[in-house]
C-alpha cells in the first residue's frame, strides 16, 4: 500500500480525474486490497457515497456541486446532501409543493424507489394517500400533508383529460424507453410528432404534465427498474 504521505495525492490525482470511483478502482490506486484500509484513507480526507447503483460509488465532499435540492449527478450516478436514498427520498417528499408519486420520485432521482418507498411508508416515515387513483405520498406532518393533498387535488383537476389514442401513445413510449430515464418534456415532444397522424388525438398536445400525469394513473415503471 501506499505511504500515508501519497496516499491524499494519489486519491486527489484520481478523483479529479473520473470524478467517481468504486472500490476496484480505489484499491488499485492504493495498491492494496483491504477495504477498511481504503475506506480510513477515505475518512481522512473526506468523501460521500452516492445513492444509485447500490452505493458502490465514492467522490470527494468538496466535489459535487449541488442542485438546489441538494443532488449531484455524474455519468448516471447519484450523490446527495441527504447521502442516503431513504433520507433523499423523505426530503423530497417534504419539500414539495403538491407531494410526490412515484414515478415522479423516480424521474427527479433518477432510480428505481419503490422498495424504499415501501420501507417509509410501512415505517411511518413518510405518508400516502390516493387521490383520484393516484398514489401521492406526502409529509408526516398533518397539516403539512393537508396543505399538499389540496394543491395535488387542484392541479390535477386543471389537466385536461387525454384522449385514448393519446394516452396508447405515450405508454407505448414508455415502453420504447426502455430501462432508460426520459424526462416528461422530451417524452412529450416525441409523443407530440406521433400524435399530428393520429385523427383520434387531433388537436392535442402533450406537455411534461400529461406524461407525468398519466404514468402515474397507468402505474408505469419499466421492469427494468422495479
Amino acid at each position: 500500500m501506499l505511504p500515508t504521505e501519497d496516499t491524499e495525492k494519489a486519491l486527489k490525482k484520481l478523483f479529479y480525474r473520473h470524478m467517481t470511483a468504486d472500490i476496484s478502482m480505489l484499491c488499485q490506486t492504493l495498491g492494496t486490497q483491504s477495504r477498511m484500509s481504503v475506506f480510513r484513507r477515505l475518512k481522512e480526507i473526506g468523501y460521500l457515497s452516492g445513492y444509485t447503483h447500490a452505493g458502490r460509488y465514492y467522490t470527494l465532499r468538496n466535489i459535487p456541486q449541488f442542485d438546489d435540492g441538494g443532488l449531484w449527478f455524474h455519468r448516471g450516478i447519484g450523490f446527495s446532501v441527504f447521502i442516503t436514498l431513504r433520507n433523499t427520498v423523505i426530503e423530497a417528499v417534504k419539500s414539495s409543493v403538491n407531494g410526490m408519486t412515484r414515478h415522479e420520485l423516480h424521474n427527479l432521482l433518477r432510480v428505481n424507489v419503490k422498495d424504499t418507498l415501501l420501507y417509509l411508508i410501512r415505517a411511518e416515515l413518510i405518508n400516502r394517500e390516493k387521490i383520484q387513483g393516484l398514489y401521492i405520498c406526502a409529509d408526516t406532518d398533518h397539516n403539512r400533508a393537508d396543505r399538499q393533498l389540496s394543491q395535488r387535488k387542484a392541479y390535477i383537476q386543471k389537466i385536461e383529460p387525454l384522449p385514448a389514442a393519446a394516452i396508447t401513445e405515450v405508454l407505448i413510449e414508455a415502453i420504447h424507453a426502455g430501462g432508460a430515464s426520459v424526462s416528461p418534456s422530451v417524452a412529450a415532444g416525441r409523443n407530440n410528432s406521433q400524435l399530428v397522424n393520429n385523427p383520434k388525438s387531433a388537436g392535442y398536445s402533450l406537455s411534461g404534465n400529461n406524461i407525468s400525469q398519466t404514468l402515474g394513473w397507468q402505474n408505469v415503471i419499466h421492469p427494468k427498474n422495479c
